[in-house]
């Protein structure tokens, strides 16, 4: 379990953060310390008079009171728990405050990749994992790392955030009894007021400019969750109402005064320039007012949106060919002649004596392969930049804002730092907003348009043609059983790399093996005497970068699909066999609650079939078991129990919401999706041609959430994994058919 990768992943922090323009500041060992005086606080910038900051994340002045949520909300619920968890410190009400997301600052490190990128599987919490993450903690602290993803943003903030309610808390307090001559003691708080013994009750917002006069109370403490009044509860998201009813606005629903709107043709062939244009008809649409040529395509800016859609469409251009392989087969081609000695990307495990092992017994072997998909949120790629003399300005929702000031400046010969970044809220990711298909082509638009603020807005077609899809991945996989038993398993795969791609774009690029490329290669639980595994990075190929999951996504369906063959291979019972082979108590127990969830009792037979997957994704082991019926017209879902330890539960509607989304997502993208190239174009342009799971086909979801791990994990993406093995097992299960490809419609029809 403590067995090592010797992964330099220093190279992406502190790259990624010199590209992101990071700075180190004053050192600290834990969430309070965060808060002693010299530290970087960004809202101490440009306060209002007779307001006070006590920290990054709280800002009150005599008018209102405002929270800051340092990480995007893409979807995932973090605009409203993030504000929540300092409001329940607080002792704020919903309602008695703002939200507002952060500005790019070192302030706002991500702490919560300090688990990833330690190289210790994350059920280790041996000292020497302990110490690794430690050490990882510091670099990222130095880096000033600003990004949203992994999972990261509960156990980034679950501490700190609730650290920095207490210290305004305790300070609102202090300047209360300063006021009245009483003792901090003897005062309480209570929906937004300090109330004194005489039962006075003084609003936060009437304290603030004596609060800004004393020093904060660094040694406040968070409260007990047994104490917690909102989290840990049944609550609504802040952000629920206000999209129910069409009131918040989205990224791309903002409006500046005398704005202009633009939309692009860029080049299909991924990363490649534009050679030549004719817009002679593009010229004569309504509405348009400019054309505009930029590094790998043309913009048109017009009146509206649709009416620069329609004219940038009429645009004809000669794009520069592509330099991965122009058709779909060629690229499965490079695949399989990837898995060679000069294309290694690690030998992540190898314990006992594999090859000794497979000179008896019955051996096993299988390929499996998963596709290129396509994030495909529903909101568009957008954004809204101004340039002038001074600088730029810019809107957009976003997953890394200081990367976004780079590439942005960059773009048009700036610095970092004369680009402002506001950060918006976003209809979906999924990956897609970390990366910059929309930033440099917004700035070059900005830039020839100076003075002009100007809204870009992605067709839905283009944002298909230039998303940066997931990995495309192929495994060959070998086993042997003998007695009853797996005595060996070798797990190879070979893919194109996502993180070492998204790296590269950034600025940073790594020599390293790609860490997500032994995602369930190397942190697989079982106990199998002898087992090894690689990965292969595949080169040439269509650039790919981080989904919903990443390495786990493709990696996740492979594994468990393969173990749950040696399994049947042996003779044994799906789940009872992982029970009995799982290493880890705690993810045992996700096993042993997914099958009483689930009353797991062997075979159903009559054409229904159980299929069970474990994955630990991010530090968050998950199991599910699906249910499927064999009817005259293909595959029914009929239900799918889902079990997930995240060592503390904070908001438990978001969480469920979190893991039924995530088996949504897994379960339609197995079945319906994929993206092939021709021509060096992607040919699926549009939802109808890359369909997620529709309504009359989602199965019961049924959720528990475990508390047994001793550390808060996140929930957003390892929900997603075990959805397409547990698919492919159940429909195994129910028909005697291993599908070992995605899109499983490919093999097998479902209603």
């Amino acid at each position: 379990m403590g067995a090592h990768r010797n992964l330099s992943r220093r190279a992406f922090i502190v790259g990624a953060a010199a590209t992101a323009g990071g700075i180190a500041f004053g050192t600290y060992s834990n969430a309070s310390e965060a808060f002693r005086a010299g530290d970087v606080n960004p809202l101490a910038v440009g306060l209002g008079p007779n307001s006070v900051s006590f920290n990054p994340w709280v800002e009150i002045s005599p008018e209102k009171i405002t929270l800051v949520a340092q990480h995007a909300d893409i979807g995932q619920g973090v605009g409203s728990v993030q504000p929540i968890m300092i409001a329940e410190e607080m002792d704020l009400d919903i309602g008695q405050f703002e939200v507002r997301f952060a500005s790019p600052s070192p302030a706002y490190f991500n702490t919560g990749f300090a688990e990833e990128l330690a190289p210790f599987v994350a059920a280790d919490q041996s000292p020497a994992a302990e110490q690794a993450r430690a050490a990882v903690f510091e670099t990222l602290r130095k880096s000033g790392l600003q990004m949203t993803g992994g999972s990261s943003t509960i156990p980034d903030t679950y501490e700190k955030l609730r650290v920095a309610g207490a210290v305004a808390r305790e300070t609102l307090k202090a300047a209360a009894a300063k006021r009245s001559g009483v003792s901090a003691a003897d005062v309480r708080t209570q929906s937004g007021h300090v109330i004194l013994p005489d039962g006075t009750r003084i609003p936060y917002v009437e304290l603030s400019a004596e609060a800004a006069k004393i020093p904060p109370v660094l040694d406040a403490k968070p409260r007990d969750p047994s104490n917690w009044r909102i989290l840990g509860k049944q609550m609504m998201r802040l952000d629920v109402r206000s999209k129910a009813l069409g009131e918040l606005k989205f990224g791309i629903d903002l409006r500046i005064d005398g704005m202009m709107y633009a939309s692009v043709k860029l080049n299909p062939n991924k990363g490649q320039p534009l050679l030549s244009y004719d817009a002679r008809k593009a010229r004569a649409m309504p509405g348009v007012k400019k054309i505009l040529k930029l590094k790998n395509g043309v913009a048109v800016v017009a009146t509206n949106s649709w009416y620069a859609m329609r004219a940038v469409a009429a645009i004809e251009c000669k794009w520069a060919p592509s330099k991965y392989p122009a058709e779909q087969a060629g690229h499965w081609k490079v695949l399989e002649e990837s898995f060679k000695p000069e294309f290694l990307g690690k030998e992540w495990r190898n314990i006992g004596n594999v090859d000794a092992a497979f000179k008896s017994g019955k051996v096993i072997e299988a390929e499996y392969r998963a596709p290129y998909v396509a994030h495909q949120p529903l909101e568009p790629l957008n954004g809204v930049a101004i340039v002038t003399d001074n600088g730029m300005e810019i809107w957009v929702g976003h997953q890394s804002p200081q990367a976004v000031q780079s590439i942005a400046a960059a773009a048009i010969g700036l610095k970092p730092e004369q680009v402002a970044f506001h950060n918006q809220w976003t209809g979906g990711s999924f990956g897609h907003r970390l990366e910059f298909e929309n930033i440099g082509v917004l700035a070059e638009i900005a830039n020839q348009m100076r003075g002009t603020p100007i809204k870009l807005v992605f067709s839905r077609e283009e944002d298909f043609l230039q998303d940066i899809p997931r990995q495309i991945s192929l495994a060959r996989h070998s086993g042997v059983v003998e007695k009853g038993k797996i005595v060996a398993a070798e797990l190879k795969s070979a893919s194109t790399a996502p993180f070492k791609g998204l790296l590269e774009r950034m600025g940073a690029p790594s020599k390293d093996p790609d860490g997500q490329l032994g995602a369930c290669l190397w942190n697989v639980y079982y106990n199998i005497p002898n087992f090894r595994s690689t990965s292969y990075e595949a080169q040439g190929l269509s650039p790919s970068t981080t989904w919903r999951s990443v390495g786990a996504s493709t990696a996740g369906f492979f594994t468990e699909s393969f173990i749950d063959e040696l399994i049947h291979a042996a003779g044994l019972d799906p789940l009872r066999a992982r029970i009995e082979m799982c290493t880890v108590p705690t993810y045992r127990k996700v096993l042993e609650t997914v099958g009483e969830m689930s009353d797991w009792k062997g075979p159903l037979g009559n054409g229904r079939g159980r299929g069970v997957a474990f994955v630990e994704s991010f530090g968050t082991p998950t199991a599910e078991v699906v249910e499927v019926t064999m009817t005259r017209s293909g595959i029914r879902i009929d239900k799918v129990w889902v079990a997930v330890d995240v060592g503390k539960v904070i908001d438990p509607v978001n969480f469920e919401n979190q893991v039924q989304g995530g088996v949504v997502w897994g379960l339609g993208h197995a079945i319906n999706c994929e993206l092939t190239y021709a021509k060096g174009a992607v040919q699926q342009t549009n939802f109808n041609h890359h369909e997620a799971m529709r309504l009359y086909q989602c199965p019961v979801i049924e959720v528990r959430g475990l508390e047994n791990d001793p550390k808060v994990r996140g929930v957003g993406e390892p929900p997603v994994p075990p959805a397409a093995p547990a698919l492919a097992n159940a429909i195994f299960a129910a028909t005697g058919q291993r599908i070992r490809e995605m899109p499983f419609n490919k093999y097998i029809d479902f209603v």
